[in-house]
């Protein structure tokens, strides 16, 4: 079977070698260091992994599955016929990886690629067409419908299907005809470019994910570069120019000028901009970047502080200018805690009520500062606590809102510490690995930096660190928590672990890269698992969220529900009661009924619940355009708002709206019914009473 492999590899690799900005991904057979990284994924995840499982003839096929849908997930390029012959390896994958054999990866890029070359030339064909619109007919965009094409005919059916629906898409715009053909080819021709250029370190990168979400969804394989985004993401620091930059029709395009990089303290390259060319420092030839996949880009622009980065800039404003810029350390603040107070009868009218708002986009912490013990090194719990005391210095505040709408999480030590700012010394988290005693992580820090009415706002996009933290606010009864039906549901605890691994070598720049393994299961103090089920809001807003596949049931491979039992060490600190939060609902729930934003929003659910079960589309314009205009009558907020086009740290805090507005309205009530007699509450952190 071996030589078999070896000879369909072959066989896949000489045709693969028409797509020439691809030839580089096909070597024969597996690298030496390839072989080495998959032997070890492998291992680590038996080994290491929360379900402790083998991988078999059961995880092959899961594998397998996971493998073809991360390449093709809507089935618009491989053939039955490719599906029925990589098939034969469905079972014998466990067998391949375990000798540390990738080479099947790379046989399925290879297909893939040769089918992409032929669906774009056909797709750019098609764009030429004159399609009829008056025709009833529709397409399948529900990909779990589809089937395999069994022959390119149907391929080309369902091809010309898709071209037609990104033309009448763009019809629908009023888009002119010449212009929609134009960019219609620019897009397909970019679809090729861009796949072309993927190399063997992300093609080996997507299978070893493929193994590893057969345990569970939120494993990962993670090469060199992704894991050097994730650290980036963690300590909010790079080593650049510091710009955002995005990939538009073959160009890289500078999309914002971040505060206090090389880039805004020279001040020459703008946002709209185009980068062209990039060279290194002392070097007079630069590498053409035009139509180069963008993460090659990056990789050329950053480097090491103080060293030299020559950019070949065409600019918005006209002229092509080439600039030298000296890299420095960038802090990413947008992504940072931030906070602002707002003063309730200015906003809403009413009552005044000072609340302090801190949004909290992630629990990022600098591991490396905090193992070397650095001053300063970038922290959660650190800026919340800045914020905190900011607050205190403007006259403090009646009212907190912690703002984790969309938090997907971060480091669990970072969960634990923010829920200290605001409970006193107790359990915050119980974790589990298998075979092992539950394991308490408390707060062990005594007295709180906010002790008076708190708020935590959630949606479906709310997970892992930051459920932890709204967990702990409603087990101790310590605040309440505000929107979506429930959270994310993620109640696992992942570990980075280098390959090979090795101890206190945590994110080491020379290591080939990193396996994020789920190690763990967390449980709240009352004993329940958040997993699946997330922590439900106290009281629930209109969310469109609410109606869409998202959470952690929705996801191939979830670990199940589960409970242990309760930490009796956590007390009810008081501050909520059922008849408060019964209150609290039927107060909102009456301003809600009588808001027409809101019925604009439940009648946009309705719009969602009515169509997010189709299969199919129209094709038809008189259709989709009655559709379309019926749309924009009920949703007249289709137009973006000055805030919305602010980026980064520019985009307000807690914008004004009808949904924000609320909440504000909720915590006003919270106040009133824990203090009567409101008075403003001191952010300095109280000493406990022992």
């Amino acid at each position: 079977m071996q030589s078999q492999f070896r000879a369909q590899i072959a066989a896949t690799l000489a045709v693969a070698m028409i797509v020439a900005t691809a030839t580089t991904i096909f070597a024969q057979g597996n690298r030496g260091d390839e072989t080495t990284t998959v032997k070890l994924v492998a291992s680590m995840l038996e080994r290491y992994h929360i379900k402790r499982a083998e991988i078999d003839d059961e995880a092959s096929k899961q594998f397998f599955d996971h493998f073809i849908d991360q390449v093709d997930p809507l089935k618009s390029y491989f053939l039955q016929s490719d599906i029925d012959e990589f098939g034969k390896f469905r079972t014998q994958l466990d067998d391949l990886v375990s000798r540390g054999d990738s080479s099947f990866a790379f046989v399925v890029y290879g297909r893939f690629l040769e089918r992409m070359k032929n669906r774009v030339a056909y797709a750019e064909q098609l764009a030429e067409s004159d399609f009829d619109f008056t025709k009833e007919e529709t397409i399948i965009i529900d990909p779990d419908a589809l089937e395999w094409a069994r022959s390119p005919a149907e391929l080309n059916e369902r091809w010309r299907k898709r071209v037609k629906q990104d033309v009448l898409i763009l019809k629908l715009e009023d888009t002119d005809e010449t212009e929609i053909r134009d960019r219609l080819k620019k897009r397909y021709h970019n679809l090729l470019v861009t796949r072309g250029q993927i190399d063997r370190e992300e093609i080996l990168e997507s299978y070893l994910s493929a193994l590893a979400h057969a345990f569970d969804p939120h494993s990962s394989y993670m090469s060199q570069a992704t894991l050097e985004d994730f650290r980036i993401s963690m300590e909010l620091s790079l080593e650049g120019i510091g710009a955002a930059l995005r990939y538009e029709d073959g160009y890289t395009t500078v999309a914002e000028i971040i505060g206090g990089g090389a880039a805004a303290a020279d001040g020459r390259l703008k946002a709209g901009d185009q980068i062209i060319g990039v060279a290194q420092g002392g070097e007079d030839e630069f590498v053409d970047v035009v139509e180069m996949k963008l993460n090659k880009v990056v990789k050329l622009i950053r480097g090491k502080k103080d060293t030299v980065v020559r950019l070949r800039v065409k600019k918005k404003s006209g002229g092509i200018e080439t600039y030298d810029l000296t890299r420095q350390t960038v802090e990413i603040k947008s992504a940072a805690v931030r906070g602002e107070i707002i003063d309730t009868g200015k906003r809403l009218g009413g009552q005044s009520v000072k609340v302090g708002v801190v949004n909290i986009p992630s629990f990022y912490r600098d591991f490396r500062g905090a193992q070397a013990q650095r001053d300063g090194f970038k922290s959660t719990s650190r800026d919340v606590l800045e914020v905190l005391n900011s607050f205190d210095q403007q006259g403090g505040v009646d009212l907190v809102v912690v703002d984790l709408r969309s938090n997907g999480g971060g480091a669990l030590t970072e969960a634990i510490e923010v829920t200290g700012l605001f409970i006193d010394k107790g359990p915050v988290v119980q974790v589990k690995e298998p075979g092992e005693p539950t394991k308490s992580h408390e707060d062990v820090d005594p007295g709180v930096a906010y002790a008076g009415p708190l708020v935590v706002l959630t949606n479906r996009l709310s997970a892992s660190a930051s459920e932890i933290f709204a967990a702990a606010i409603r087990d101790y009864d310590r605040g309440i928590v505000v929107g979506d039906t429930t959270t994310h549901g993620k109640g696992t605890v992942q570990n980075v672990m280098p390959v090979p691994p090795r101890l206190f070598r945590f994110l080491s720049r020379d290591e080939s890269g990193a396996l994020k393994l789920t190690i763990q299961q967390f449980y709240r103090v009352n004993g329940a698992s958040t997993q699946n089920r997330g922590i439900p809001s106290d009281v629930v807003l209109p969310s469109i969220f609410d109606h869409l596949e998202l959470g952690e049931q929705y996801l191939d491979n979830a670990l199940a529900f589960s409970k242990i039992d309760p930490n009796t060490d956590a007390e009810s600190l008081g501050l909520v009661s059922g008849d408060m939060i019964g209150t609290l609902k039927n107060r909102s729930q009456a301003r809600v009924a009588a808001d027409p934003e809101f019925a604009k929003l439940l009648r946009r659910i309705d719009r969602i619940e009515a169509r997010k079960n189709r299969k199919t589309a129209s094709l038809n314009e008189a259709a989709r355009r009655a559709e379309r205009e019926a749309d924009e009558r009920e949703d007249d907020q289709e137009k973006e708002s000055e805030d919305e086009e602010l980026t980064g740290s520019d985009k307000p805090i807690f914008p004004d709206g009808y949904y924000n507005d609320e909440v504000l309205q909720i915590g006003v009530d919270y106040v009133d019914l824990l203090n009567p007699a409101k008075t403003v509450q001191s952010n300095v952190r109280v000493p406990a009473n022992d």
